[in-house]
This record gives structure tokens, C-alpha cells and sequence, in this order.
């Protein structure tokens, strides 16, 4: 209560004493206190009959949901890594039947972003929209019907859309508790990698002890999980393909078979090692493989008799398709959480980054440099951070620009050296075109 308040009530005190004196007289209302302007105040009782008769000028209202920020990644468009920006949202996201509430403490980066932000990912809304399909974080609020999330939980999400912020409101169906010993990283970098591959491997690939198996990008978040996966059964050889300079790491994580496949034909490397190829693999055409592991739009051609007479089949999956509320998505889960208890998985991370810093993640994961997960961290980066930062940009500027300013002088080489060959042309055809009309002059001397 503000000091404003005391001598109203003071008054209204005298006022009782006279009214239980003189209570035929009329009694004379009070004068309303000023009212500061506070956030959601609470509501005042009436000390006697006269205050609260009294009308009070409406106070200005400023309740949590309207000074409640937090910050997310917006992609305002497509085409380049300039188009996702952070921005501040402002105004505490409403809580709806079923939901909670995650204080994100580390988000997940996938290829389905990088496609994503150029257009070609329909699962996710057109822009404005904040990407993102994994986090981690801790349960700061729950709906009044929720009973099997409490505050304080630390949870991994997965949802279509909308991890990269703050603050996210998600169903608590799409929330999942976080073992013990388990960091932050690791939970981000569990949910779309390992799903994946394990539903891959064992819902669709049926694995079993003593078979092959081709993963393909082995070096990135699904084939380091598909690899792991694959350990967990007994006697599996697993053929990775990855740039020769992530082999040794690939190795130690249990590629069986390394396979550099920008110099190596992989078909022709596998059928030297296992003539009986790769389980789970279709091997048509060269370069016509089906792999338990995920490939992005990789395109094959085969014939039916040739999957009849060999016994094959050829299946697609993409997470991004399933419906959420499946049940496959929790059962593997809890297996997946239930070997990372057990010690046999564990994500491997290759960097984080600030939210500051996505066009940097991104770019890392669109040149294929990274060996794992991409992280990135709701951390807000330190005042020196910043600075770094900027002059790490102003540096690449400058180095972007001399690159630019070499390819235009080397076009401009080029160019001229073409104009060159046309005038030398030019020349030719013009000594040919003389050549031609003296013969044709010596051939009619002649004739006479």
C-alpha cells in the first residue's frame, strides 16, 4: 500500500466514530486515494461503507503477459542465411488444456532447417515462423489438467516447428523427461537423429544380428546415431560413406567400413568386402542403393521383377510426415532414453553456437564440416562475444570482397581473352576470305 493510502484511511476511521455519534446525520463520503499504476494490484477491501461507494479512477494495468519477452529466431524469408533473424517477442504465450510451458536452454540444428529456410521443406509453415523440431529446457508452467509434468522438470521436445526461442509452448505429449546424468546438448541433439534412425533400423529395416548395413553421411547427427544403433545389435558390419578426412572418427564410433565417397565407387567397394552386399540395401543400377540410413533426395530407378527376384523392397520415411500423435514416437523414445540409460548411445556434439551465431551453425552443417550435432544455445552471447563477433564478420567482408573483386578481375580476363579469340577469328576468316578471292583471281588468269 502506498503512503498516499494512510490518510484516507485516517479519515475514514473519524468518519465511523462520528456515524456511531450522530447517526442521523448524513455522513459525507470520502476522498479516493490516488492509485499508482502497478502491475495486476491486488484487489482492495473497503474500510467502510463510504470508500467502497466511492468510484476510483481506473488504474493502468500492466500484467505479466504484457511486459513478458523472450527472444526467437524468425525466418522472414527464403534464400539465405540472412533471413533468419532474432527478434524479441513480446507478451507471456497463453497456456491451452494439455500444454506446458519450456524454458529452452538448447535448441537443434537439422538439414530439414537448411532446407527449410530455402523453400524447399513443406512441412514447415510459410514464413514469418520460428524453425526448429528439437530442444531442451525446463517446465515453467503446466495447464491446470496436467498431471504427469510438474515446473521444474528437465524435458527434451519435439514438435513440427518453433523450438528456436526462449520460451515455447508445447503439448506435453511432445515432451519427454530427461534421464539422469543427461546434459542439455545431449537432450537437444537426441530427439530427431536418433528417432530416426532408429525407426529406420528396426521398425522398417527389421535389423538383426549378422547383417550389413550402408550408411550414408555417417559423419552427420543420423549416421553417428544410426552407427551406434547398429552396435547395439550383435555382429553388425556397417559400411559408412564420409569424406576421407572423417574416417578415423567414424571408425571409433563403429563404421566397420569407411568409404570416401567422392573418390570411391561404394557399390564397388561394398560388393569387394561383402559380395552379398548390405542388408536392408537395394542394388540395382550403379549408384542405385537404398540404404538403411538417411539420404537426402537421393534418386534411384530399379524394376519390380528385379525387387521380386531378389527378395527386396525399397521403403521411404521421413519424421517430419509422421503423425505426432502416433505411438511410435514415444516407443522409441523410451527405448532410445532406455539405451542412453545403458550407456550404448550417446549424441556426439561437434559445436554449439549462439542464437546470434545461426547463420554461422548453418553454414557449418550446409558445407558438411561438421563430425555430429550442431548445437545452438539460448545463452544470450557476452558483451565481448559480440565484439569478436563483429569483427569476425567485418574480417569475412572484407575477405568476401577480395574474392569478388578476384572473380570479377578474373572475369574480366577471361572476357578479354575471349575478345581476343573472336578478333583473332575475325582475322582468320577475313585471311581465308582473301585467300579464297586470290585463288579465284589466279584460277580466271589462268583461264584466259
Amino acid at each position: 500500500m502506498s503512503g498516499e493510502d494512510a490518510p484516507a484511511q485516517q479519515q475514514n476511521a473519524e468518519e465511523q466514530k462520528q456515524q456511531q455519534q450522530q447517526q442521523e446525520e448524513t455522513k459525507t463520503p470520502a476522498e479516493s486515494p490516488k492509485t499508482e499504476s502497478k502491475p495486476d494490484p491486488p484487489p482492495t477491501s473497503a474500510s467502510t461503507e463510504a470508500a467502497a461507494d466511492t468510484p476510483a479512477p481506473a488504474a493502468e494495468k500492466a500484467p505479466e503477459e504484457d511486459t513478458f519477452s523472450y527472444r526467437a529466431l524468425v525466418l522472414t524469408g527464403y534464400g539465405g542465411y540472412d533471413k533468419v533473424k532474432l527478434q524479441v517477442k513480446k507478451g507471456k504465450p497463453a497456456l491451452k488444456s494439455g500444454e506446458v510451458m519450456v524454458r529452452v536452454k538448447m535448441c537443434g540444428l537439422n538439414f530439414a532447417d537448411l532446407m527449410a529456410r530455402q523453400g524447399l521443406y513443406d512441412r514447415l509453415p510459410s514464413p514469418p515462423v520460428t524453425p526448429g523440431m528439437e530442444c531442451s529446457g525446463i517446465i515453467e508452467a503446466v495447464a491446470e489438467d496436467v498431471t504427469d509434468r510438474k515446473v521444474g522438470d528437465k524435458v527434451l521436445v519435439l514438435n513440427r516447428s518453433g523450438m528456436w526461442q526462449d520460451v515455447v509452448v508445447v503439448a506435453t505429449t511432445h515432451t519427454f523427461l530427461m534421464p539422469e546424468g543427461m546434459s542439455f546438448e545431449e537432450a537437444a541433439a537426441l530427439p530427431v537423429n536418433y528417432i530416426t534412425a532408429y525407426l529406420m533400423l528396426f521398425d522398417f529395416g527389421h535389423l538383426r544380428p549378422n547383417q550389413s548395413v550402408l550408411i550414408h553421411m555417417a559423419a552427420g547427427g543420423v549416421g553417428i546415431a544410426a552407427t551406434q544403433l547398429c552396435k547395439t545389435v550383435n555382429d553388425v558390419t556397417v559400411f559408412g560413406t564420409a569424406s576421407a578426412s572423417k574416417h578415423e572418427v567414424i571408425s571409433q564410433g563403429g563404421v566397420t567400413h569407411p568409404i570416401d565417397y567422392r573418390t570411391r565407387d561404394y557399390v564397388e567397394e561394398i560388393r569387394k568386402i561383402s559380395p552379398k552386399g548390405a542388408a536392408n540395401m537395394l542394388a540395382g543400377q550403379k549408384k542405385n542403393l537404398f540404404a538403411v540410413a538417411k539420404t537426402w533426395y537421393q534418386q534411384f530407378s530399379v524394376h519390380a521383377l528385379s525387387l521380386i527376384q531378389g527378395n527386396r523392397s525399397v521403403c521411404g520415411f521421413h519424421l517430419g510426415y509422421l503423425d505426432s500423435e502416433t505411438e511410435l514416437i514415444p516407443q522409441a523414445m523410451a527405448a532410445v532414453v532406455d539405451l542412453y540409460r545403458q550407456g550404448k548411445i550417446k549424441p556426439r556434439i561437434d559445436s554449439t553456437y549462439h542464437l546470434e551465431q545461426v547463420g554461422d551453425a548453418m553454414r557449418r552443417m550446409q558445407e558438411r564440416s561438421n563430425i555430429g550435432k550442431i548445437i545452438l544455445t539460448t545463452e544470450p552471447m557476452k558483451e565481448e562475444e559480440k565484439k569478436e563477433e563483429a569483427k569476425k564478420d567485418e574480417e569475412k567482408k572484407k575477405d568476401d570482397k577480395k574474392k569478388d573483386d578476384k572473380k570479377k578481375e578474373e572475369k574480366k580476363k577471361d572476357d578479354a581473352k575471349k575478345e581476343e579469340k573472336k578478333e583473332e577469328k575475325k582475322e582468320e576468316v577475313k585471311k581465308d576470305d582473301k585467300n579464297a578471292e586470290e585463288k579465284k583471281e589466279e584460277a580466271k588468269k589462268e583461264e584466259n
